[in-house]
């Protein structure tokens, strides 16, 4: 087997194993109904469980980035199953909040070794120009994941039950395991004489560029999927159930077709990628404020719309890891993306707070106190926008001696 094709083995691997992990982060969204009855939680205790995953998965980014730069992509990815089988084993058989906090927080726990390692894997197997596709490529076919968790989960959900349910997708985990220790092999990065430092890579403005670019596309369709896109669609707006699952199934599709786009413009015009951002940034402001001041609730062409426009998000955050990739040495592409995946997940675990929190002062799921509980979304696309534009600059500024210096010395 030539280098290249066993490249794209392991990569190919790697995304197997984050597919399944996405499945994980999603099975929440589409059980949030069924979840509040069987824990016996309201809108606050929902939020707490995808709170507490999201706080868990982006706690660990950090560390995570700066183990797998250690100790390689295959030992965390392999980890990372094992750990999410154990949380949806916990969740499938929890009948209170506690219980089900403590699933949650596993599936958080090894959702967060398994992103950062297959980014890992395609910076050390692919050449640069390739590279921002291959992230594009690695998201998008990560959201069969997405698909899995949102139509065929509901039916499994409604047809078998909620332990069945969630038993299922724990030997899920373990078969990615088995898969992962019997095919990947990791890749070993070029020795530059520079050891993994996590303050090196922040210090780098253009991985703070990434961590608010990540922050400012991805929360927005996160919260959507991960928790109040299905509650918002069926109790705010009277969408059947299974209208209501057609419609994240759309969002994640049309994610799948931006992503290689905005992966081949990134690409081929690193230096308009910011303004990639802020267009989609801008554009989902927009779809919202559409959705939120219509009156009555919203026409079905409309939420069709709102969830194309949302299907950027996903790609655009990506743009993020290109960011850490360009301005960070391989040694420590791990820490480096740890900071910008955490950053975007704090972005929506603090969006999911604040529309939960929101439900709950207004006293209920109705259309109007949905629309109060989205708009908590504009103050931080507001500050996203801004930081992004300005550790741009800073970026900028810090790589034009770089590349002066690198041709006055070719």
């Amino acid at each position: 087997m030539t280098p290249r094709s066993m490249a794209i083995l392991f990569w190919a691997t790697g995304v197997v194993a984050y597919v399944v992990a996405v499945f994980h982060r999603q099975s929440l969204g589409v059980a949030g109904i069924e979840a509040a009855a069987r824990l016996d939680v309201g809108a606050a205790g929902l939020s707490v469980l995808a709170m507490c995953q999201l706080l868990v998965y982006a706690g660990m980014q950090v560390p995570v980035g700066i183990l797998v730069d250690r100790l390689g992509s295959k030992r965390m990815l392999v980890l990372g199953a094992v750990v999410m089988a154990c949380g949806e084993l916990v969740f499938a058989l929890a009948g209170g909040l506690l219980p089900g906090i403590a699933g949650r927080a596993l599936i958080g726990c090894g959702d967060a070794m398994t992103f950062i390692s297959v980014i890992r894997l395609v910076g050390l197997s692919f050449p640069a120009r390739r590279n921002p596709l291959m992230v594009q490529l690695t998201g998008l076919l990560g959201q069969l994941g997405a698909i899995a968790s949102a139509v065929p989960l509901i039916y499994s959900l409604h047809t078998y039950g909620w332990t069945p349910t969630f038993l299922g997708a724990a030997v899920l985990g373990v078969v990615a395991a088995f898969l992962l220790v019997a095919v990947l092999r990791d890749p070993r990065p070029k020795r530059t004489g520079e050891p993994p430092s996590l303050k090196a890579a922040w210090a780098e403005p253009g991985t703070r560029l990434g961590m608010w670019t990540h922050a400012a596309t991805q929360c927005s369709a996160a919260a959507f999927l991960m928790l109040w896109g299905y509650p918002f669609l069926v109790q705010g707006q009277g969408l059947a159930p299974a209208t209501a699952g057609v419609l994240l199934t759309t969002l994640t599709l049309c994610g799948m077709v931006c992503g290689p786009l905005l992966g081949y413009l990134a690409g081929r015009f690193p230096f308009h990628r910011s303004r990639m951002v802020l267009i989609v940034i801008g554009t989902t402001a927009g779809a919202w404020t559409a959705v939120l001041l219509w009156p009555g609730r919203a026409p079905l062409w409309l939420l069709v719309a709102l969830v194309v426009v949302l299907a950027a998000n996903g790609p655009g955050s990506m743009i993020g890891f290109d960011y850490a990739r360009t301005f960070n040495p391989a040694t420590r592409i791990g820490a480096a993306t740890g900071i910008v995946n955490g950053g975007g997940f704090v972005a929506s675990v603090a969006v999911i707070a604040l529309i939960g929190v929101t439900l709950d002062l207004l006293g209920g799921t109705g259309l109007d106190a949905f629309r109060w509980a989205f708009a908590t979304q504009y103050p931080i696309w507001a500050l996203g926008a801004v930081q992004v534009v300005r550790y741009r600059g800073k970026a900028r500024r810090r790589l034009i001696p770089a590349t002066a210096a690198a041709q006055a010395n070719s």
